[in-house]
Formats: structure tokens, C-alpha cells, sequence
């Protein structure tokens, strides 16, 4: 048998833990807003001809009229016949402690893990991602700026028998780039069962063939775009947030990181969270006639039937399933500076789908027409509701992900408070962090739920520096 080897390594051979130079290059992408190889008025024109250029079409259809899938006998879950893909099942959900707090709801389970890539390259010492016009078919507008790569495992292994993915050998195959992020991040909780995705920003010094629903964009620019309703897409947004920052460093935080992490680790050791799968038959507080799953009271959310076509997708035309939620929702940071460096107020939040028990998410995020009574409000979403304008910071309303959600928009904002409104000491399950302390975090999974993530793109896109008042 042999032996390991204990030559010792020579100094040369050992490489840095990071690449120092990469938040420096992403700030120069980011301060390249319009005059790069393609304008904002330039990329609104042609992505206003991709939406012309093909043919869309979604309709409504019953769920039992859905081609190749079927309520399966005897769970009632919504299958496909492949078996692949995913299904819609039923959870029981019970949350402590004491009291603890009991539901049932449909949720989609797909234990596949899909990849959402950023292809960058650098043009002229500047570096461009590449970004796709795409059309889901949950979308409110159809088509959204995406990934360069935006697929499930089952989608380029093609299961569906479709057209090859674009560009992705290069996510797959990565000694052909190098990898400037990559990590396993959560999707909605409330609505997808322990479901993660790979994020990925990779780099290549290839040349590469553009493909007419492609286009090369700065980090500035997309971070300009972030400020358009329905733009760029869920998936985008998350890719983005797990790049470093790219603006200067604040080295202060009215919380050390260990601190922070302490306070996380002791937020998931707090919560019991127990979610059992339960087929969709006799779910209770939920009905179905065959057409449509919803709740008897008519909150929340309702499953639904899709008929899809796309002539510039892989497969040109499909049906599934997709989760509806009944109205608009707001997820909001209530922002502060404290002592002249930004923060903003994290929410260790449960989600049914959660792997572990909570993520940090924004300080709000619900759909407001769910709460019947003032009592049963979350806490600072008045606060945000009706805020003093000259106090928000950031605000636009932005869909989640298209291709299993309908009509799924919230209002995305960061709101500016002052230490009247919101104290240092925040309620139980409340956490004052900066922007740099979030980016940290995510270069790991499963610290910063989805939505959390939209905002800290955002937040990185933001033009609000500390100051040297000293004052709160």
C-alpha cells in the first residue's frame, strides 16, 4: 500500500486563500453605468426586440387537463409522469416553542439541484456579464433579463428531450474559466421543500459566440436595471448577491461578525421546527375540485394549471403546475445609521422549507392582505407601508421566480428609520448588520433567504456611503 507523502510543500506552490483583486475589478464594472459596449437605452431597444422577435403564449388550464401530469392515487399529489421534474405534496408544519404553531400547505418538492450561472468576461479591462432575455412563463411580463445559464438538473440533462442549454459547459466544465463565486443557496421556503440551487459567477478569456437572445452587460448596469419594475429576474438577483461588493470596505459594525454569528446560531437553536410530507388528498384547511388547489378561507396562495408555448426556449411547449399567491407582497430592510455607517435590521425568520430552521430575511416580508386584524401584523410593516418618502432609500417591485410561481410580485424597499422608530436593542429575533457583514455571510449557503439576497444586490448597487458625524 502506499504511503502518503510528506514532502513539504514549497512556498511557491502554495496559493492565497483570496483573490484581493476581484472586489477592485467588480468596482470598476460597477462604476461603468452607460457608455459601455452596450447602452441603457441600447439594451432596453433590444430587449424590447426579443419580446417581438418570439412568439409567447400562457394560458390558464385545470390541473386535471394538464398533458403529462396527473393527481396520483392515493397521496393526491400533482405528479409528472417522468417521475422527474418535480411534485406538488402536502406539509405539516408544527413550530416551537411552546405554544407551538400548526399548519398544512401545499408545497413543491424537487430535490434536484439546478445551476444559475453569470458567464463573465473582461472587455477592454472592464469586466461584462452575460445576460439572457428569458421568458417564464409565471412571469407578469413574460420575458425578464436572466443568467446566462438559469436551468434544473433536469433541464440540461434534457429529460424534457428539448435543445441543449447555452453556454453551459462552461458551469459544468470549469477548467475552461475560473470560478469567482459558487455556492449552494436556499430557495422560497414558504414554497419549495429543502430546495437549493448552485450560484455561480464564472470567468473565461474564451471568445464567445454571442447568441441573438444574449447580451454582454456591466455589473453597474445591471445594478441600474435593479431600480426597473419586473426586470431582472429572481435569479439574476440571487446570482448577484453572491458577488463580492466591489465599493469600498467599512471596517466598523455596532456588531462584531462573531457576534453576529453567535446571535444567528443561537436564533436556529431556539426554534423546533418539524415538517412532515403528507399527500395532498383530504389536506386540511385546503380543497380542490380538480382545477385549482386553494385555501377554504381564500388566503395565501392556490395552485393552478399553466398551458405554455415559447418559441425561443428549449422546449417550444409544455404544461405544468405553478403557485399563485393571492396578492402583492413587501420585503422591506428598515435601514439606520448608526454612529455614520449604514445598517439594516435582519429578521431571523422560520420557513416551512427551510434545510435548517431560519434564514436571515428581510426586517418584513409577508403579503399584507393575509393579516385579517392589526394584532396579527408583523412587526415594522406599518413602518414601511407608509413611509415618509424622502426616507426611502430604494423601492421597485419585482417578480419571484417565473417558472413554478404565478404573478408572484413584491415591492421590494429599504427604508431609512431613525433611533426613535427602531432602537440599537431591536425586538427578540431582530439583528442591526451592514451590507459587508451580509456579503460575508453569503459566500456560504443557507445564511440569507431569497429575498434577503434581492435586497443585498440591491443594497450593493446603492450609493450610500458611511459618514464621519459619529452621529446616530
Amino acid at each position: 500500500m502506499s504511503q502518503p507523502s510528506t514532502r513539504t510543500p514549497s512556498r511557491s506552490s502554495l496559493r492565497p486563500r483570496e483573490d484581493h483583486s476581484l472586489p477592485q475589478r467588480i468596482a470598476r464594472s460597477a462604476a461603468v453605468t452607460d457608455a459601455g459596449l452596450l447602452s441603457i437605452s441600447g439594451f432596453l431597444s433590444w430587449f424590447a426586440g426579443r419580446g417581438e422577435a418570439n412568439r409567447f403564449k400562457v394560458e390558464r388550464v385545470r390541473l386535471d387537463g394538464l398533458d403529462g401530469w396527473s393527481f396520483e392515487e392515493p397521496t393526491g399529489n400533482v405528479v409528472h409522469r417522468s417521475g422527474r421534474f418535480f411534485a406538488v405534496e402536502g406539509l405539516h408544519v408544527s413550530v416551537g416553542p411552546e405554544p407551538r404553531r400548526e399548519w398544512h400547505q401545499p408545497i413543491i418538492k424537487q430535490a434536484e439541484v439546478g445551476i444559475l450561472g453569470i458567464l463573465v468576461k473582461e472587455f477592454d479591462g472592464v469586466l461584462y456579464c452575460l445576460m439572457q432575455a428569458k421568458m417564464e412563463p409565471g412571469n407578469p411580463n413574460l420575458l425578464q433579463l436572466s443568467p446566462t445559464v438559469q436551468a434544473t438538473y433536469s433541464n440540461y440533462t434534457r429529460v424534457h428531450g428539448g435543445s441543449p442549454v447555452r453556454y453551459l459547459d462552461y458551469f459544468v466544465d470549469t477548467s475552461r474559466s475560473r470560478v469567482l463565486a459558487d455556492v449552494l443557496q436556499s430557495e422560497h421556503g414558504a414554497w419549495f421543500y429543502r430546495k437549493s440551487n448552485r450560484n455561480m459567477i464564472v470567468e473565461t478569456d474564451e471568445d464567445v459566440p454571442l447568441d441573438e437572445n444574449f447580451c454582454w452587460l456591466t455589473f453597474g448596469q445591471i445594478r441600474s436595471l435593479l431600480g426597473f419594475d419586473n426586470l431582472v429576474n429572481m435569479d439574476s438577483r440571487t446570482v448577484l448577491s453572491c458577488a463580492p461588493a466591489g465599493h469600498p470596505h467599512r471596517s466598523g459594525a455596532l456588531h462584531s461578525d462573531l457576534e453576529l454569528l453567535s446571535w444567528f446560531t443561537a436564533e436556529r437553536s431556539r426554534h423546533d421546527v418539524r415538517s412532515e410530507r403528507v399527500g395532498l388528498a383530504g389536506l386540511p384547511g385546503w380543497a380542490s375540485d380538480g382545477g385549482v388547489i386553494e385555501r377554504t378561507d381564500g388566503r395565501y396562495f392556490r395552485v393552478v394549471g399553466v398551458s405554455v408555448e415559447a418559441s425561443n426556449r428549449e422546449v417550444t411547449r409544455w404544461s405544468q403546475p405553478l403557485i399563485e399567491p393571492v396578492a402583492q407582497g413587501v420585503a422591506a430592510f428598515v435601514a439606520q445609521r448608526i454612529y455614520g455607517v449604514p445598517h439594516v435590521l435582519v429578521h431571523a425568520r422560520v420557513e416551512s422549507g427551510f434545510v435548517d430552521t431560519v434564514e436571515l430575511a428581510p426586517t418584513v416580508q409577508c403579503v399584507p392582505e393575509n393579516y385579517a386584524s392589526a394584532e396579527q401584523r408583523p412587526r415594522f410593516l406599518d413602518l414601511v407601508l407608509s413611509p415618509d418618502p424622502e426616507r426611502v432609500r430604494y423601492s421597485a417591485v419585482h417578480s419571484e421566480e417565473g417558472g413554478r410561481f404565478l404573478n408572484a410580485e413584491s415591492r421590494y424597499m429599504i427604508v431609512e428609520t431613525g433611533p426613535d422608530e427602531v432602537p440599537l436593542s431591536p425586538p427578540p429575533g431582530y439583528f442591526w448588520v451592514t451590507a459587508e457583514q451580509l456579503t460575508s455571510l453569503v459566500r456560504h449557503g443557507h445564511y440569507l433567504n431569497v429575498q434577503a439576497r434581492t435586497l443585498l444586490a440591491c443594497l450593493n448597487g446603492m450609493d450610500w456611503h458611511a459618514t464621519d458625524s459619529g452621529a446616530r
